[in-house]
C-alpha cells in the first residue's frame, strides 16, 4: 500500500476547511492530518505533526499566511508550503516563493488543479497558478537570473514613510535628505524589489511589517 500524503489545512474560516477536507480525503493518496485557523496554529501545529504539506491561506486573523510559512520554514523545513488564495497578485506570489513556498494557487481554481498542486509540490516540484506563471519568466529576465537584494535601513526608512502616504518633500525634510536623494533612493527600491507603482509598495511594506517601524 502506498504511503498516503500527509496535509494540514490552514484556513480560518471552518466552512471551508471541512470542504477541503472532504475533497482531499476522496483522494487515495491523501490524508488530512489537522487543520489550523491562523497562522500561529498552522506554525505550532507543524512543529508538531510535521505534514508532507500545508495547504496555506494568506489572510489570516493573527499571524497570516506569509509570516506563518517563512517561520515553518524555519522550524521544518522538509515541510511544503501550497499557498491557496483570492489573491491572483504577482507581488504576493514573489513574496511567498522568496519565503519559501512551495506552490501558489487560486482559489478558484477546479478540485482536479488542486490536488495535482498538492502532489507536485509533494514530489519535490514547484507548482504555480497558470495564470501568474508568466509572472517568473518576466521576474527572471527583468533581474538578469539573479535573486534581489535585501534592502539596506535606509532604504526601509524611506519605503515606510512612501507607504504612510508621505510626499518626497516631508521624507527628505524628516531623513535630512535632499528631494533628488529621497528620489533616488525610491527608485532604487522598486528597481531591487522588482515593483513598478506606489500600491506594490505599499502592499510590500505591509506583507513585511515595515509600517510597523
Amino acid at each position: 500500500m502506498e504511503e498516503k500524503i500527509r496535509i494540514l489545512i490552514a484556513e480560518d474560516h471552518a466552512v471551508v476547511r471541512a470542504g477541503f477536507r472532504a475533497l482531499l480525503e476522496s483522494q487515495a493518496d491523501m490524508v488530512v492530518v489537522g487543520e489550523a485557523s491562523n497562522g500561529w496554529e498552522a506554525y505550532e501545529k507543524c512543529k508538531t505533526l510535521v505534514p508532507d504539506v500545508v495547504l496555506m491561506d494568506i489572510s489570516m486573523p493573527g499571524m497570516n499566511g506569509i509570516e506563518a510559512t517563512e517561520r515553518i520554514k524555519e522550524a521544518v523545513p522538509q515541510v511544503k508550503v501550497l499557498v491557496l488564495t483570492i489573491h491572483a497578485d504577482e507581488l504576493y506570489l514573489r513574496y511567498l516563493l522568496r519565503a519559501g513556498a512551495s506552490g501558489y494557487l487560486v482559489k478558484q481554481s477546479p478540485a482536479s488543479e488542486l490536488c495535482h498542486a498538492i502532489r507536485t509540490v509533494y514530489a519535490g516540484g514547484v507548482y504555480v497558478d497558470p495564470s501568474l506563471a508568466h509572472v517568473l519568466v518576466h521576474s527572471f529576465i527583468r533581474n538578469g537570473g539573479t535573486s534581489r537584494e535585501e534592502l539596506s535601513t535606509r532604504e526601509r526608512e524611506v519605503l515606510r514613510l512612501v507607504a504612510l502616504g508621505y510626499g518626497n518633500k516631508e521624507i527628505a525634510s524628516q531623513l535630512h535628505l535632499s528631494v533628488k536623494t529621497v528620489e533616488a533612493y525610491k527608485a532604487r527600491i522598486m528597481e531591487k524589489l522588482g515593483l513598478q507603482s506606489r500600491a506594490e509598495l505599499v502592499r510590500y511594506a505591509l506583507m513585511k511589517g515595515i509600517l510597523e517601524g
